[in-house]
């Protein structure tokens, strides 16, 4: 009987040897440091395919006080109620698609973490989980992009941070999606399509995106010389919200033509309310929704809508931190991922006044 040996691990020794180089020479280049020549470089990469060297985290370490993690920060009430509601989280799936490619790109890990803005233990959740991961830098989604706690807190802890849709005041690197501008061109779009009572369903007060869709919509709407008075209700991104608003706005003595819709849930919430009403879209409603998830694509009709880049935002996100790391620079202005709107099937003239 003939007993295999187990294959010994290589390690980071073995391909110094390979190589005839040092081992902080290694760790520079598994580590991608700016300071190897590139036949160096070479010379050690061929070392590591050939002996299939996967580098390991105290080897990464070698080279300086690098964790090489990204954490990402989500909202832990609302990630939770879409997974148990089975109601899909697009969001969290192209943030960890932008980012999780972006981290491998450069030799890094993205973890997600889900933390309670509300919570009386935030500060202790938030120092838990640096403690226990110790990250090169955190990306903030909203709402905590805004949350000015935690924004302090990482400015006290000298980590680097960016925070998608906040330009509130305080540290960290700052990016948005364009919100103001995605809440204009679709309101235009549906003034150009010759709607004029164009209802707006906004998301809740604490997301900062909220009121720059609000005040992207009342822009075109007043440049078009038309009333908003009555045509703004509010929802929690949540389809029952988005049915009560929709109820609300549908039953106007003058009713709304066209509704813009801050999330697709709120939306897919609006079209049962239509269907209920006996209104045919876009025939009697025209719809815009914003995030453009898989049921907007597959949904009868197909709906309009503003497609958040929030895989490229967060990309970006980590390439910054990335560079921040290196350099120590870091954008002063804020940093705009533009949105855009696609043109489906829930949008269509003005109806025919009674």
């Amino acid at each position: 009987m003939v007993v295999s040996k187990r294959r010994q691990s290589v390690t980071i020794k073995h391909v110094a040897a390979d190589a005839g180089v040092s081992l902080q020479t290694v760790s520079r280049v598994v580590n991608k440091a700016p300071n190897v020549r590139p036949e160096m470089a070479l010379r050690v990469q061929e070392s590591i395919d050939r002996l299939g060297y996967v580098p390991s985290l105290a080897a990464q370490r070698m080279a300086g006080a690098h964790s090489y993690f990204i954490l990402a920060l989500n909202d832990r009430e609302r990630t939770i109620a879409d997974w148990r509601l089975r109601q899909g989280t697009d969001w969290v799936d192209q943030m960890l698609l932008g980012g999780m490619l972006t981290c491998a790109e450069h030799g890094y890990r993205m973890i997600i973490e889900l933390v309670d803005t509300h919570s009386d233990q935030l500060e202790r959740e938030l120092l838990a989980a640096i403690a226990a991961v110790q990250p090169d830098g955190i990306v903030l989604t909203p709402p905590h992009s805004g949350n000015r706690q935690i924004v302090d807190l990482l400015a006290t802890q000298g980590i680097s941070f960016a925070r998608i849709g906040s330009v509130r005041p305080g540290g960290g690197i700052k990016l948005t999606m364009d919100d103001e501008r995605a809440a204009r061109i679709a309101t235009e779009h549906l003034i150009e399509l010759g709607h004029r009572r164009i209802g707006f369903v906004a998301g809740p007060a604490d997301y900062e995106l909220s009121g720059w869709r609000i005040d992207g919509w009342r822009a075109a709407m007043e440049r078009a010389g038309l009333r908003t008075d009555d045509l703004l209700a509010t929802g929690d991104f949540s389809h029952a919200s988005g049915r009560s608003a929709a109820e609300h706005l549908l039953a106007l003595k003058d009713r709304v033509t066209a509704l813009v819709v801050s999330n697709d849930q709120m939306t897919l919430g609006t079209l049962l309310v239509a269907e209920e009403r006996g209104l045919c879209v876009p025939a009697d409603l025209s719809l815009i929704s914003f995030d453009d998830t898989p049921s907007m694509r597959y949904a009868n009709p197909p709906v309009t809508a503003i497609v958040q880049p929030i895989a490229a935002v967060t990309a970006r996100a980590v390439q910054l931190i990335i560079e921040q790391r290196r350099t120590g620079d870091a954008p002063a202005a804020p940093v705009v991922v533009p949105a855009e709107l696609v043109l489906r099937k829930t949008t269509g003239p003005a109806p025919a006044p009674h």
